[in-house]
């Protein structure tokens, strides 16, 4: 008795798990339309039509016809052709949030080319200054170099005149010490003509 109880048991259980599988959610195509049937072919009678992108609970598959029972958003139940269910959901439920991942992503762009406009602004602000202290470098270099050539001419300059000063004055002292000698010379073979001969006694005694 206890093992009847369980194998009904089981069997219930198994019964329930295949209905859960059973029932799966499937989207009709987004690319058409299809027609729902009363039975697994095209030979039963129309239902209505089911819209692209419908989302469908699948309830049964019949693999000889290919057509599969489903249970559509608005309560109808019947058989559409297999060919025309998806596992991809329907683009009506997947726009609305692939227009907020657009949204999203076009944000994030307008942000991120703002900063890198920020940072652009501010590296040519900064290369313009440093360009502009390169020039005042430049032209302070170039007015030094001229005033160093400047005052090496000068230097240039006055040495020549030193060295003129000083060859000058080598010989006026070369001239005046020729005068001198000279002098001293004529004066000691003048003198002994201007000072006047004692005679002499005649003892020889002046």
């Amino acid at each position: 008795m206890k093992q009847l109880i369980r194998l009904v048991f089981a069997a219930v259980a198994v019964l329930m798990t295949a209905q859960v599988h059973a029932q799966q959610v499937r989207y009709i195509s987004d690319d058409l339309f299809t027609y729902m049937h009363r039975g697994p072919s095209t030979q039963y009678k129309i239902l209505g039509s089911v819209n692209s992108g419908t989302k469908v609970t699948v309830l049964e598959t019949n693999r000889e016809t290919g057509f599969v029972k489903v249970t559509d958003d608005r309560g109808r139940t019947g058989w559409v052709n297999s060919d025309y269910i998806s596992n991809q959901v329907g683009l009506k439920e997947r726009l609305p949030k692939l227009e907020k991942e657009l949204s999203e992503v076009k944000k994030a762009l307008a942000n991120a080319r703002k900063s890198s406009d920020e940072r652009n602004a501010t590296l040519q602000s900064s290369l313009e200054s440093r360009n502009t202290q390169i020039s005042e470098l430049e032209e302070r270099n170039t007015s030094l170099n001229k005033q160093l050539s400047t005052s090496q001419a000068e230097i240039r300059e006055l040495r020549a005149k030193l060295d003129t000063q000083a060859d000058d004055l080598l010989m006026k002292w070369f001239t005046y010490g020729g005068m001198v000698a000279g002098g001293g010379l004529l004066f000691g073979l003048i003198l002994p003509h201007l000072i006047p001969r004692r005679k002499k006694r005649n003892n020889g005694w002046a």
